[in-house]
């Protein structure tokens, strides 16, 4: 089995510069995340691809976000975010093609994005549309050779299950950020590896805590403090034969963020050690 890689989250900017900090905390690899989708030029991909070859970073991922409204709550959150929305859907997906030409061009193998609430209720009338969309996605990311990867918390286990079901390719997969299901109320993360452990291609590695109202998501907190419960997590994630990446995102900045990054390596790879002393 395939030891799992510690890495952490980087924001792209122009001059990609930001990969650097990746190295800088002896890290391997990174998701690279960015929500400008006119950044997304072939000059830039290059760039990146360049210096994150010089810096001794491998690219796990491409985090793409697109334009319009976006609102992390439960309130907007369901009219603005991904590709539900109808007045943003054929927008979002030329940008998301716009990230997978991004991505190969640069050497990352997948697409990630929030794709949003996903309708809970096959008879929803806008179920299909949303599937549809998706499927071009998808379709397109895979003529790229590239996966495209579901960021989890919008949406419960068994929805997403079923839309990759449905639409049927083979390069769909799970970013899973089992923060984020805990965040928004939405499940368990060791009971979701149950419901789509086989199709989990890299991890967030993040911890909250569940909502304690109706309007607002829980807070994420660093890791091992929150309601993610790692020393379960990790083994149950490993036994369903997970060989992706653990990509460290800690939402916080400055000093607190950095110290943070390098507790969560420490404590990550004690559970690697563990598990792979077996």
């Amino acid at each position: 089995m395939k030891r799992p890689e510690i890495g952490t989250v980087c924001h792209l900017t122009e001059d990609c510069s930001e990969i650097d900090k990746v190295a800088a905390f002896g890290l391997r690899c990174s998701q690279v995340v960015c929500w400008f989708p006119e950044l997304a030029t072939a000059d830039i991909a290059r760039r990146l691809r360049r210096r994150a070859a010089d810096a001794g970073v491998r690219l796990t991922a491409m985090w793409g976000g697109y334009s319009g409204p976006r609102a992390w709550n439960f309130t907007r959150g369901p009219v603005t975010l991904g590709l539900v929305p109808v007045a943003y859907r054929e927008t979002r997906v030329r940008e998301l093609m716009r990230w997978a030409d991004f991505a190969a061009e640069a050497g990352a193998p997948a697409v990630i994005t929030h794709c949003g609430f996903l309708p809970e209720n096959r008879t929803d009338p806008e179920y299909e549309p949303v599937a549809v969309a998706i499927e071009q996605v998808a379709s397109y990311c895979r003529k790229l050779g590239l996966g495209f990867w579901f960021e989890t918390g919008q949406e419960t286990p068994v929805v997403l299950l079923r839309f990759f079901e449905e639409v049927g390719l083979d390069n769909l997969g799970v970013n899973l950020d089992p923060a984020n299901l805990l965040m928004y109320g939405k499940g368990n993360p060791i009971d979701a590896l149950h419901v789509f452990g086989k199709y989990v291609r890299a991890i967030h590695a993040k911890d909250g805590m569940p909502p304690s109202d109706g309007a607002r998501l829980g807070p994420e907190v660093k890791v091992g403090t929150g309601y993610v419960r790692y020393p379960e997590f990790i083994p149950r994630l490993l036994d369903c034969g997970f060989e992706g990446d653990l990509t460290i995102e800690r939402e916080i900045s400055g000093a607190e963020q950095d110290k943070d990054i390098r507790d969560t390596v420490v404590y990550l790879t004690g559970l690697l050690d563990k598990y792979f002393a077996k």
